[in-house]
């Protein structure tokens, strides 16, 4: 496999992230009738509240809402740059990998704090495997990361919305697509195509999507090892291509980047 640049060996020496301050917050509805007219919300007001952590659905009763859009500067200490957000991760995957993790932001006030909205730093799109949890790789607490999960960091239509929110809404100004060593989706599909076994159908749907990554350079071990990679630079190609997001990385507002997660040395790596 090609060698990439090592994530922690690069990251700079600095101390931890603030906790970040909440928003304020908005009246109360008063009762359970609901608004009408020009003062009923629109659909995608709603939304955007709801998905932000910010208003509690159900029952005529709700929380109050608070802005789904980070403030310009983010809240405190958070990061709000590329970089600084890709910093935070080094340093957090350099925690984990010597186990000094810090387990930032779980207390009780970061807990009140959550319940009037989330500032999120990055998007993570990684695989399901139960191995490679990102606030555990990036020993990241409550509010810190999005987190998007599928077999192989498949790309759908949810998970592009997803990601997309993460990203449009919340101003986000990371995503890392995050692969990782022994990928089970990979290899399934390394396998479906050597073998031309039929996998069941939403597997094969998974293995399908993987399948143009597959490296028919290597051989045995070597070509799944070697897929996992090009599959992650083949996910992150397809999000740079999505016009939305192309606007902001245009502009210097938003990155997206490849790295693996090694299970062996518990190290993420950039993939270039």
């Amino acid at each position: 496999m090609t060698s990439t640049p090592d994530l922690i060996s690069r990251a700079p020496a600095s101390g931890r992230d603030a906790t970040r301050a909440t928003a304020s917050e908005g009246p109360a509805p008063e009762g359970p009738t609901a608004p009408s007219g020009a003062d009923r919300p629109d659909r995608r007001a709603l939304l955007r509240a709801a998905l932000a952590g910010g208003v509690v659905l159900g029952a005529g009763a709700g929380l109050p809402a608070t802005p789904a859009v980070a403030s310009p500067a983010g809240a405190a200490g958070r990061p709000d740059t590329p970089r600084a957000a890709l910093r935070a991760l080094r340093h957090g995957n350099r925690r984990w990998a010597t186990r000094h993790q810090t387990h930032p932001h779980e207390s009780n006030t970061d807990r009140l704090l959550a319940v009037s909205g989330q500032h999120p730093f990055a998007v993570v799109l990684g695989c399901i495997d139960s191995r490679v949890p990102p606030e555990l790789v990036f020993d990241q607490g409550l509010g810190d990361l999005m987190t998007v999960r599928s077999a192989g960091c498949v790309l759908d239509e949810a998970v592009l919305g997803s990601i997309a929110y993460g990203v449009l809404e919340l101003g986000i100004p990371l995503v890392m697509v995050l692969g990782h060593q022994s990928c089970g989706a990979v290899t399934a599909a390394v396998h479906a195509e050597e073998t031309g076994e039929q996998l069941p159908a939403h597997i094969a749907y998974v293995a399908e999507q993987i399948r143009p990554a597959i490296d028919h350079r290597q051989t045995g071990q070597a070509r799944v090892d070697a897929t996992i990679t090009a599959n992650v630079r083949l996910v992150r190609s397809r999000l740079a291509a999505e016009p939305d997001l192309t606007a902001r990385t245009a502009t210097g507002r938003l990155a997206i980047v490849g790295a693996r997660y090694e299970l062996n040395t518990q190290r993420v790596e950039l993939i270039n």
